[in-house]
């Protein structure tokens, strides 16, 4: 396994960034530049454009070559899904809607699921020029600076992320109590719109906590290994590890574990 990890952070994180940032690019040169008609309604509220599909397919002609026989866990299934020994978790437009409706904030994930494992996290703001990285056991950086979750330490001083399903059958009152008591205890709440982006703010110090459910697993994988890497935690609402393909997810700075945990308990 050590050799595996050398080599990952010798070569394959090497290979994969310049693959992603030129579906970065392919994305950026697209925005603001889709008419309505060429916009699919998956399902309630969740949107996909000819731009999520062929930068899909653009990583997954970049990245299969690099490991022999990989799986790959798709959003928009470009290719057959399916986990083996190796498996890139892909998610080609975080955010689409926000993509769509011209809001700037949207990103690329990219992971690698090694054995029930998660082995390489990137994570690439596209309007930003922010590329978040971790190898498991090697840290979290950001545009190759070593990056950290939050060092404060009073909860009323952080501001949490958090996120909405698409599906109003999903949205349940308990949802709206969490969120009271993160208004009235944190410095605030943020929604980006990316999940991605925000397990990146996590790691990097700007939101003390993120919470989300109704995910899937190409949202959080990379950024996931980001925060885990920048010393923050990854649980589920009740502080199990079932959170990678059950869809709930908290992400904190250690010190916050136990607020975030009485707050996402009270949404299961």
């Amino acid at each position: 396994m050590a050799q595996f990890y050398i080599t990952l952070s010798e070569s394959l994180l090497t290979a994969v960034i310049p693959i992603i940032k030129e579906v970065g690019n392919f994305i950026k040169n697209h925005f603001a530049g889709i008419a309505p008609d060429e916009v699919i309604e998956k399902g309630t509220n969740s949107l996909v454009s000819y731009v999520d599909k062929t930068a899909e397919q653009m990583l997954i002609d970049g990245l299969a070559p690099l490991i022999e026989n990989v799986g790959f866990i798709t959003e928009e299934a470009m290719t057959q899904q399916e986990i083996r020994e190796y498996t890139w978790i892909i998610d080609p437009l975080d955010g689409t809607t926000n993509f769509l409706y011209e809001v700037p904030v949207f990103s690329i994930s990219v992971a690698l699921y090694y054995k029930k494992d998660i082995v390489l996290g990137i994570v690439h703001d596209v309007m930003h020029s922010e590329t978040y990285t971790a190898i498991k056991g090697k840290g979290a950086q950001c545009n190759g600076i070593p990056i950290r979750v939050t060092q404060r330490s009073s909860f009323q001083d952080i501001l949490v992320g958090t996120g909405f399903s698409y599906k109003p059958e999903c949205i349940r009152n308990a949802h709206f109590l969490a969120l009271r008591e993160v208004l009235l205890q944190t410095r605030g709440i943020r929604r980006l719109g990316s999940a991605a982006l925000d397990l990146c703010y996590v790691a990097n110090g700007r939101f003390g906590a993120f919470y989300e459910d109704n995910l899937n697993a190409w949202d959080i994988a990379a950024g996931a290994l980001i925060v885990r890497e920048a010393g923050g935690l990854i649980s589920d609402y009740k502080d199990s590890d079932n959170w990678l393909f059950e869809g709930e997810i908290l992400a904190c700075a250690p010190q916050f574990k136990h607020e975030m945990l009485k707050i996402t308990g009270q949404i299961v």
